[in-house]
């Protein structure tokens, strides 16, 4: 699919931004760059595009050399997706999605097929297309910037920290959501940012550069298992954490299969009712077909006091959910690093499935640490 063949960018005086890149990209692989400032990750990936020409060397897009291409009709070809988003304020989500496929010259009535066929992908009603980007959160407004780039159609999709403006918690949902939908469409992505535990997250391979040059190339776990050098290790953080145990890799393996859980149609004194029964201070809220709804906790009811009051009026709608396939060290993650509680677990109609919490991770952290070191005392913990 992309190709790069001892490429080389050499600025005015003779500073090497990229200095004899030999990469190749599969299709549908989603590729992540990563490394300190000034390491060459955003000049690699913008010469793939010819924002940036190469001094030396080739690169190639199935098996075409991209300086033989019109670099504008090169450009059209190629989605690209960046921190700033770039929606132009004065024209509807609609046209700010169909952009490309203009310039194109598709017909209208394709154009805004397209862009509501892309809206239901991250499942904004389509109501949102005769509004303006001033009317979207930032969240909302990524996610149009994302749909832009996959307008037309490209097989190849370039994208410059895209989510390093946003929020933690809206930037996790993103991730996660970007993922699934790269997974569905089969697009290959080139990724630049420098956030390791983004690029944990969401590559098939990580490309780590230092001073212009490739210095590790390979799967998460490969390059989490074993860092190339001491660059690499320190780079990747030592307080990150990969179970030591092997045969544990999914959320499904650790979950609560059965967490507590209310409907939307119970009072608030149902619920109170219900949390001291289990102990528990906060319910996850689902429909009769057990799809998740969101979660009401004690502060929230606190809050409104009035018992007559229905769970459904008072829950909290965003969450932060992952699947039952999730890999165990992005959840690890996201309930230690972020001070998380719980997340819940849904299938992929949205159903609730399980609910990992703090508790649950007890046993895998433990063995990451100190599992390998003091066996005697993993089996005491065991016993």
């Amino acid at each position: 699919m992309l190709k790069f063949d001892n490429v080389t960018k050499i600025y005015e005086g003779g500073k090497k931004a990229v200095d004899k890149m030999n990469l190749e990209v599969e299709k549908g692989e989603f590729i992540v760059f990563i490394g300190p400032s000034g390491c060459g990750k955003t000049t690699t990936m913008k010469m793939i595009n010819r924002l940036i020409e190469p001094s030396e060397g080739t690169i190639y897009i199935n098996g075409e050399d991209i300086m033989k291409k019109d670099p504008v009709k090169l450009r059209r070809s190629i989605g690209y997706v960046i921190q700033q988003i770039g929606l132009f304020p004065h024209m509807t989500i609609r046209d700010n999605i169909a952009l490309v496929p203009k310039l194109l010259k598709w017909p209208e009535s394709e154009r805004r097929a397209r862009a509501e066929e892309l809206l239901k992908l991250v499942h904004l009603p389509p109501e949102y297309l005769d509004r303006y980007p001033h009317e979207l959160s930032g969240g909302q407004q990524q996610r149009i910037g994302v749909l832009r780039a996959l307008a037309a159609d490209p097989p190849l999709i370039l994208m410059d920290e895209p989510f390093g403006a946003l929020d933690p918690i809206t930037r996790d949902s993103l991730q996660e959501e970007f993922k699934n939908l790269q997974q569905s469409l089969g697009k290959t992505i080139v990724f630049v940012t420098h956030d390791m535990d983004e690029a944990i997250q969401l590559a098939d391979r990580i490309v780590i550069m230092r001073d212009g040059k490739l210095v590790q190339v390979g799967t998460p776990d490969e390059i989490l298992r074993n860092p190339a050098n001491d660059f690499v290790e320190e780079f990747i953080g030592k307080e990150r954490l990969v179970q030591a145990r092997p045969n544990i890799q999914t959320v499904e393996q650790i979950m609560n299969p059965a967490p507590v859980t209310i409907s939307v149609d119970k009072s608030l004194s149902q619920a109170i009712e219900l949390m001291k029964q289990r102990r528990v201070d906060t319910l996850l809220v689902v429909d009769d077909q057990q799809i998740l709804q969101g979660y009401v906790d004690v502060e929230m009811i606190d809050q409104k006091r009035k018992k007559s009051y229905q769970v459904g009026e008072v829950m909290e709608t965003e969450m932060y959910t992952v699947k039952k396939d999730t890999l165990l060290r992005h959840t690890v993650r996201r309930i230690l690093k972020r001070g998380m509680k719980y997340v819940p677990v849904v299938d992929n109609d949205h159903r609730l499935a399980g609910i990992v919490t703090r508790a649950n991770l007890v046993d895998v952290v433990y063995d990451s640490i100190w599992g390998e070191e003091n066996p005697e005392m993993t089996g005491q913990q065991e016993g």
